[in-house]
């Protein structure tokens, strides 16, 4: 690897950041190019550390000697002290560090590879837009940020990352914030208005897992102290360790806190019930979209279930406490593979482009979160973490080439809307065909990414006999080649609608996106097609060096092993079913959209049954209206009438402290006598 790679593909972005508002000082371009460099640094220094964990060692700087087998970790202490808990000696250490191992090197280069093609991008969607030193600044942050949260060798480094890209998502979110123009939105004026609610709820409702993520750390750390060891958050040392597991066990807090560790990805990921944010989260630029709420961000809640479930099962493994743990594990699995259908029935009959790509992402998540969950639960962890992120890896890929793709339709129409599209497809060729080939990757169409990564979940429900969870799955899966042929044949095919009629006339004719944003959509259509039939190749790098050692895969690709996978991703019962999943998808979405023989308005509007179901799912199964009512219109009802004590008054203040002061003495006396 390059020279300290493990800290500068994080430390870099970061310093750029920094260094954006003094640039913007001296040049428009210079500030462009700060950011596009340091996301290209960013992107070298994280793919340079993938021969090392593909040869199981690692390269220390500055000597250059190879020493050690992945994992590897090297930290700075801060904290490094003996302390005395109940008459015993104990160790507390606590630093910065970074690991790195199959997880973080492959997460960090997600972040990477696809940041830089979205800042790239960014070249070309966001000229001429205002702000841009702070879009840039945020942007950097983030990706640093992102690359921190992945590469930190502890809980407490991580979840600095972790509240850090939550900040920048809250920032980028509420982007156009200043926008003045009328919102669309009931009970907003302005589109800044709806932009800035946006971004606050999205930072509200993640804080709620984060807390839980939070109280799940502190528990870890008394669970060592009162073990008797020496107090470290270090992922390694806690999966190698198992007196923090007994304690836990001991005074009935396995499954609570194992279950509240699970909080924060349920909030970081969009995972029910903390969903309702990530369709909200839409409001921000496009390309926001793509980098942080699609491909990365809400990973970061999938990266911790995958590095959690690691230990949590080894050092539980160890213990002889897996059945303990099993409860977890079914929550994983079960709150992944509801959270796949809840969100794959929202996008059915989502009206705007971007809102059908957020709901896909909850959607697809949840099988991410279902492949570890159920691994872990049926005792092939590895199986299940390889099945796991490389869905992460495939979804990445091509659900940031829908949103850019989206975004260049937005760009070149100046509407959300679906329904005001159509009729793009001979206008925007290059757009059109690699969204078709992200809709068909998707879907999982045979041959791409997502066909060969939906595949390997499936797989592992199916030989584990886990039918409930594999029906619901499958099931999912028709309802994605759905919504996912409905958009394309909304925006692209059929006759252009009056909206974009009236703009031709008035001189604004739809047109292809500049090269600065169609190459990545290229590149990125070419990796949706290619990445599935390396699978064999990511499962090797996936379970390099120790980890998952002495579980049930190996790292080594033979004409054999590669000839297995295809077999088994193509020619076994779950590929059968989901060939039949995806027509049962993809015609009638075919027929209504796309060849426009049936009229959908007029077909729900005639039956009674439809347009109850359309209704219910338009309106979110009716989870987000219930938030609101109880948990945003009840506590400021509530807070209006209590808010009345409080009258502002300084000699009223003053009085009602003296009168709490007297009450507590009378208590202590009453108490004491």
């Amino acid at each position: 690897m390059l020279p300290y790679a493990p800290w500068l593909c994080w430390l870099i972005p970061l310093g750029f950041a920094v260094l954006i508002p003094l640039a913007d000082k001296i040049h428009p371009r210079v500030r462009d190019g700060l950011a596009i460099l340091g996301s290209f640094l960013a992107m070298v220094f994280a793919a340079s550390m993938i021969p090392d964990v593909f040869a199981g060692k690692v390269t220390i700087w500055p000597d250059g000697k190879v020493v050690g087998e992945i994992p590897y970790g090297q930290s700075v202490s801060w904290i490094n002290a003996t302390v005395y808990v109940n008459g015993n000696e104990t160790r507390i250490t606590l630093g910065a560090g970074v690991l790195v191992d199959p997880l973080s090197v492959f997460m960090a280069n997600i972040v990477g590879i696809i940041g830089f093609l979205i800042m790239v991008y960014s070249l070309g969607y966001m000229a001429g837009e205002p702000d841009m030193r702070r879009y840039w600044f945020w942007m950097s942050t983030f990706i640093g940020s992102m690359i921190l949260l992945v590469m930190a060798d502890n809980l407490i480094q991580m979840f600095v990352g972790w509240e850090l890209v939550g900040l920048c998502s809250w920032q980028l979110i509420a982007f156009w914030f200043k926008a003045t123009t009328p919102s669309p939105v009931p009970d907003f004026k302005t589109e800044g208005e709806y932009n800035a609610h946006c971004g606050m709820k999205a930072w509200i409702m993640t804080r709620a897992g984060d807390i839980c993520l939070l109280i799940a750390i502190a528990a870890i750390g008394w669970a060592q102290l009162k073990a008797g060891q020496p107090l470290t958050f270090k992922f390694m040392d806690l999966q190698e360790s198992t007196g923090w597991l007994r304690v836990l066990a001991d005074v009935g807090l396995l499954v609570p806190i194992s279950v509240l560790m699970f909080g924060g990805p349920v909030g970081k990921s969009a995972q029910f019930p903390l969903h309702e944010w990530l369709p909200e989260a839409m409001a921000g630029p496009t390309t926001v979209s793509a980098l942080i709420h699609a491909a990365t961000m809400v990973k970061a809640g999938v990266y911790l279930v995958a590095r959690m479930v690691q230990v949590f099962y080894l050092a539980g493994e160890s213990a002889g406490m897996l059945v303990a743990l099993k409860p977890l594990f079914i929550t994983v699995a079960w709150i992944g593979c509801f959270t796949a259908f809840l969100a794959a029935t929202q996008a059915m009959v989502s009206m705007e482009l971007k809102k059908v790509l957020a709901y896909s992402t909850i959607s697809q998540i949840g099988y991410m979160m279902l492949g570890l969950g159920a691994g872990a639960l049926l005792l092939i962890p590895a199986h299940g973490y390889v099945a796991g992120t490389f869905h992460l890896m495939s979804h990445a890929v091509f659900k940031a080439l829908l949103f850019l793709c989206a975004g260049s339709v937005l760009h070149a129409t100046e509407t959300k809307y679906m329904y005001e599209m159509g009729g793009l497809k001979e206008d925007m060729p290059i757009t059109y065909w690699t969204m078709v080939i992200g809709a068909a990757s998707l879907a999982a169409v045979p041959g791409l990414a997502g066909f060969f990564s939906k595949e390997l979940i499936l797989e592992i429900l199916w030989k584990e006999g886990q039918l409930a969870l594999f029906t619901l799955a499958t099931v999912t899966a028709a309802l994605t080649a759905f919504y996912s042929f409905r958009m394309i044949g909304l925006t692209f095919h059929g006759p252009k609608s009056e909206y974009i009629k009236k703009r031709e006339e008035e001189g604004k004719h739809v047109h292809e996106a500049p090269p600065v944003m169609w190459v990545p959509l290229v590149i990125l259509a070419v990796a949706s097609i290619v990445l599935g039939w390396l699978g064999p190749y990511y499962e090797a790098f996936a379970t390099s060096g120790r980890f998952w050692v002495a579980h049930e895969l190996g790292s080594e690709v033979t004409l054999e092993k590669y000839a297995h996978y295809l077999t088994e991703v193509f020619a076994t019962p779950t590929a059968a079913l989901s060939l039949l999943m995806l027509v049962i998808g993809i015609v009638p979405a075919y027929y209504i959209y796309i060849k426009r023989k049936i009229d959908p308005a007029e077909l729900v509007s005639k039956n009674v049954v439809l347009r109850a179901l359309y209704t219910f799912l338009y309106n979110r199964w009716y989870i987000n209206p219930f938030y609101y009512k109880v948990f945003l219109n009840g506590t400021q009802a509530f807070s209006q009438r209590f808010r009345k004590l409080q009258t502002g008054i300084l000699n009223v203040n003053v009085i009602l402290m003296l009168i709490g002061f007297v009450a507590f003495i009378a208590y202590l006396v009453f108490y004491l006598l």
